[in-house]
């Protein structure tokens, strides 16, 4: 049997990856959240790794605040950076495959085009810069069976993100303004956990490999806002407002739109609309049945 760690559990994918679990019973998970591997120690992350070995590892573990890593520099660089590294390293020690998410945030969102794989990195903020040292930290340690997946708004029925967050505001206020001049693609967390899932046997290179996953289609954060007051019958009003009218400590890529074509090649997937995905998160809430 296929002995699968995954860290990160109380997050947005680790959820979703625990849920699907159940429908891989030939897999013996191990789930891990801060108590059972707290990433910011890393003595104790060696230790928990001794005496263990893994067929997989999925790292869906990551300081994602944002904002507040332009203050928390040194906790962010080590869950994001420093904790990839041994990762790296014990899966290259192991011969363990690695499937490690990384993010948008890593390119400077100038582009006009989706951005593929081997683009230039040029990350704007401490999130991103810790992210990108911890994609490169992979790259140079090389453990082979490894995939670094970028993907980007990732949103579910758990945690703290987007759709929640707008779904509680639309019910508070009649109106919203909310940022039209940023372009992405919103990723239903669900459908990123199915495809990690189904690709892990099919993992097989001798170096790590670059991949993009998002859903499809194009939109920009105020359609997303739309989407989801259509979806779920909200009637608040959403006005359009440019990024410098909502300051943030971080700035935020105008344009990431991920390129997909590697990954629905190399793997053969066909990846859902980002409306229609959207509208299984909600009704995973309640909120279109």
């Amino acid at each position: 049997m296929n002995n699968i760690l995954v860290t990160g559990t109380n997050g947005q994918l680790g959820h979703e990856i625990q849920n699907l679990s159940l429908k891989y019973p030939h897999y013996s998970f191990t789930f891990t959240d801060r108590t059972a591997l707290d990433l910011s120690d890393l003595r104790a992350t060696e230790d928990f790794f001794k005496g263990k070995r893994f067929d997989a590892i999925i790292n869906c573990a990551a300081y994602t605040a944002v904002d507040k890593a332009e203050s928390e520099d040194e906790l962010a660089d080590t869950i994001n950076h420093r904790f990839v590294s041994m990762l790296a390293k014990i899966a290259k020690r192991d011969d363990s495959k690695l499937i490690h998410i990384s993010t948008d945030y890593v390119f400077n969102g100038q582009s006009h085009r989706p951005y593929i794989e081997n683009d230039p990195t040029e990350p704007q903020g401490i999130y991103g810069k810790t992210k990108c040292a911890g994609e490169k930290a992979i790259l140079e340690i090389s453990p082979k069976n490894t995939i670094i997946l970028r993907t980007s708004w990732v949103y579910s029925a758990y945690g703290n993100n987007f759709v929640k967050t707008m779904l509680r505001l639309g019910r508070e206020r009649n109106s919203l303004g909310v940022i039209f001049d940023q372009v992405g693609t919103p990723t239903y967390a669900r459908d990123l956990a199915s495809v990690i899932l189904e690709i892990i046997p099919k993992i097989d290179n001798q170096a790590p490999e670059l991949y993009h996953y998002s859903n499809e289609g194009v939109a920009s954060w105020y359609d997303f806002a739309k989407a989801i007051f259509e979806l779920s019958g909200i009637t608040c009003e959403v006005n359009p407002i440019n990024t410098d009218q909502y300051p943030t400590p971080a700035s935020r890529p105008h344009y990431s739109v991920l390129n997909k074509s590697k990954i629905k090649n190399d793997f053969n997937l066909t990846i859902a609309y980002w409306r229609d995905s959207l509208q299984s998160c909600l009704k995973a809430l309640g909120e279109n049945e």
